[in-house]
């Protein structure tokens, strides 16, 4: 990426307006040229009508020159190697790379080492969040100790301690009786469940069953692995009267049993990442190991229901399901290769393919990306509201450029979409009134009025 990362810069002293935008409001469903002003920190006002004539005097006006100006997006799926591992990813390398990809907010998720079982980890990543002055972290809980799917974690002293909300990252609980528990207890504090629906003694495979893993002679993972674990954990929703949250939805046969029970008026959402409606199994390849993710990438079939749940609000939200590798667990034979992608420099880009591919709605995208997920995990960004929190991205939906490993902020490259032609590029990642990145195709006219 070409652009700059700024940590220390202050907001302006007194008003900003971003005049001459193309404004992406996902809770108004619309979206219009207009302007937004930030006051404090704080969105103050903003419309089509705002500032027609220009800026008043002694505010700062910025010009977006009809580029898009959003809601910062919020990624709840993200993993990196702080504690642990840190030659894979620190806290203070995903901020920047979260910068740079727009992303305002993310989550933590809990499979570090130590796994954030201890209320000590939570405070930990808020503590670095406000050294690292970047992007807002959170962290999720661990869901079992030591998320070997046991024991329930101490979820009470989590939440007290800033969890927001539960789960065992990318360890599927194959014991129904565990999550039943977990679904009762998270109740007392309202929180919200993430599971991974994955059928743990059938997704061992290496890549999806099918024609492509029989040709390649890898080992399968059925797709039915993750709808037979979603229809028990329907089930258990119903059961407990819980709330829950599905992640990274993969088959087409999950998206249809999630509707169901949507309109049976359950309280379960999910989510998916960016790959699983973009890629299918065929990008596996000549054994392509930044291919291998959990879940496998499934068929065109599966790839084309998951674009269809997007579209018709089966699936909430969008994540990037940030999970760096080092050359160490990648370059190996596919079998033995660790899974997992990285996705927050190219979540944007990627998922601007269902705007231009007319699946979705500038609008209808940011709800995926940023108020639905801000709502799901009662996160204040997400919004264009007076008062909100001033967590914005502006961005060019039109730019064209080819993804390239080599530029990412990220410190591992293991991305599923490199080298993949994209249109959408970030141009500015404001948080809490602060430009916090900058592309160096982004110069802005700005006066102070």
């Amino acid at each position: 990426m070409s652009g700059n990362v700024v940590r220390t810069a202050p907001p302006h002293a007194g008003s900003t307006a971003y005049i001459n935008a193309r404004i992406v409001d996902p809770i108004a469903d619309k979206e219009y040229l207009g302007a937004i002003l930030i006051s404090d920190g704080r969105i103050a006002d903003f419309g089509p009508n705002l500032f027609t004539s220009g800026a008043p005097y002694g505010i700062q006006s910025i010009d977006c020159g009809g580029l898009c100006l959003a809601p910062g997006i919020v990624d709840t799926r993200v993993h990196t190697g702080e504690p642990g591992e840190e030659h894979k990813e620190t806290l203070e390398s995903a901020g920047i790379a979260a910068a740079a990809g727009g992303i305002t907010s993310m989550v933590l998720l809990p499979d570090n080492d130590p796994p954030f079982d201890d209320a000590s980890l939570i405070e930990f990543v808020a503590r670095r969040a406000r050294q690292i002055k970047l992007t807002n972290m959170y962290a999720y809980g661990a869901l079992t100790a030591g998320l070997e799917g046991k024991e329930l974690a101490e979820i009470g002293l989590l939440a007290e301690a800033g969890a927001l909300a539960f789960t065992d990252a990318d360890h599927a609980i194959g014991n129904a009786q565990v999550l039943r528990r977990a679904l009762y207890y998270a109740k007392a504090f309202d929180a919200l469940i993430v599971h991974l629906p994955q059928e743990p003694t059938l997704s061992g495979g290496s890549m999806t069953s099918g024609e492509m893993a029989t040709r390649l002679g890898l080992s399968g993972s059925p797709p039915l692995a993750e709808v037979m674990m979603v229809e028990r954990d329907i089930r258990l929703v119903e059961m407990t009267g819980g709330r829950l949250h599905l992640t990274k939805i993969s088959t087409a046969e999950s998206v249809k049993v999630i509707a169901a029970a949507k309109a049976r008026g359950l309280k379960i959402t999910c989510d998916t990442a960016a790959p699983y409606f973009a890629l299918n199994d065929l990008a596996v390849g000549d054994y392509r190991t930044f291919g291998k993710l959990m879940p496998p990438l499934r068929s065109e079939k599966d790839r084309l229901a998951v674009v269809d749940g997007l579209a018709d609000g089966t699936i909430d939200a969008i994540v990037s399901d940030h999970r760096p590798q080092d050359q160490d667990s990648k370059r190996v034979p596919f079998a033995q290769a660790m899974p997992g992608g990285i996705g927050l420099e190219t979540l944007l880009p990627v998922s601007l393919e269902l705007v231009h591919n007319e699946q979705l709605t500038l609008p209808r995208l940011f709800q995926r990306l940023s108020s639905t997920p801000a709502r799901l995990f009662n996160l204040p960004g997400g919004k264009l509201a007076k008062g909100a929190p001033a967590d914005l991205v502006v961005f060019d939906p039109n730019f064209a450029w080819k993804i390239d490993r080599v530029d990412f902020w990220s410190k591992t490259k293991n991305s599923p979409f490199d080298e993949r032609p994209v249109q959408g590029r970030v141009m500015a990642t404001i948080v809490g009134g602060r430009t916090i990145y900058r592309d160096d195709a982004f110069a802005p006219e700005t006066a102070a009025a």
